[in-house]
């Protein structure tokens, strides 16, 4: 790991960033720790003392409000920490998150039901990635349901030269 010139001894022991990747605001959080957002990531406090590592094309939304971050991945993990001093962490979090949204649509499905179709493009560049958020309710395993969202995704695809 190379040293991270600026940053809290706490955080620059603990954080383990990629090649190329490089920490653009940090922020306290109630228990001690720091969240860090890079140019390809947020980095969360794990309970252990470590950090998880949200790539910004796997955050399918984020909130800030009453001084809590709120992150939902696109596998629907959550994270909720307080932020003591949030500094520009929510700003820099909107930023890159919309950053790597390529195309976002919502279509409704012959056998009934909405399901949203992301495509991302991760900030180190490379294909676009997709995912299927369907309505509450729908079983996103059942393979009928599956495939009539992959035809949408397929026209879509067809559509948007992705």
């Amino acid at each position: 790991m190379r040293l991270l010139r600026g940053l809290p001894a706490g955080l620059r022991d603990a954080l383990t960033l990629e090649r190329g990747e490089r920490v653009l605001a940090t922020a306290p959080t109630r228990g001690g720790s720091h969240v860090a957002a890079t140019t390809t990531a947020l980095h969360l406090p794990t309970p252990e003392g470590g950090f998880t590592r949200v790539p910004w094309e796997r955050v399918d939304h984020a909130t800030w409000k009453d001084g809590w971050l709120h992150v939902q991945e696109t596998s629907r993990a959550e994270h909720h920490v307080r932020l003591t001093d949030p500094g520009s962490v929510p700003e820099i979090v909107r930023e890159r998150v919309t950053a790597t949204i390529a195309v976002s649509h919502q279509a409704v499905l012959p056998g009934g039901g909405k399901v949203r179709i992301a495509g991302r493009r991760p900030t180190t560049g490379g294909d676009v990635r997709w995912t299927f958020v369907f309505d509450a309710g729908l079983d996103p395993s059942d393979p009928g349901l599956r495939a009539q969202a992959e035809q949408v995704l397929e026209t879509l695809r067809r559509q948007t030269g992705l």
